[in-house]
């Protein structure tokens, strides 16, 4: 495409970052309540949320939907753009039209903008000098340490019994 051809009324643009997934399914509609689902659980790109929160959530409330002709991963594209707000969807439409084509795709490049390498260092530091403190119990100490491991799926450290 020329940059004239953008200037056009008549250009067929994409709208949306993610390809819509080959599925074997006709007439494919999801449930409003999914959707109302998804909406209450949204993405704002702010400082205090956690996205591998927000995509275990998503992934959660994805696998409550089963329709025939389409795999878990064309749900989950097919409905990611519902789960973001403000700048984060802003992020999401930032890639060429149709660019993005699978599930774990979308995962990594979510991933990689909102949880840098520098909160991965954070937390896995974080785990690998935890310490139990003097008034907590050893249960308590155990569900502090095991809250660190859920906040960072990706710890690489051996998980406790």
């Amino acid at each position: 495409m020329t940059l004239e051809d953008y200037s056009s009324t008549f250009v067929l643009l994409f709208f949306t970052s993610i390809a819509w997934p080959e599925v074997q399914a006709q007439n494919i509609t999801y449930p409003h309540s999914r959707i109302q689902l998804i909406q209450n659980n949204l993405f704002h790109c702010l400082p205090n949320e956690d996205p591998y929160a927000h995509l275990a959530t998503y992934n959660e409330i994805c696998n409550t939907v089963r329709l025939a002709g389409m795999t878990e991963d064309a749900v989950r594209l097919s409905l990611f753009s519902f789960s973001l707000s403000g700048e984060a969807k802003g992020w999401l439409y930032s890639f060429k039209g149709n660019s993005l084509k699978t599930w774990d795709e979308v995962v990594e490049k979510f991933l990689k903008k909102y949880f840098p390498e520098s909160k991965t260092v954070e937390r896995k530091a974080n785990i690998s000098s935890f310490l139990q403190f003097p008034d907590d119990s050893l249960s308590e100490a155990s569900e502090r340490f095991r809250g660190l491991l859920r906040k960072m799926p990706t710890h690489g450290f051996s998980e406790p019994i």
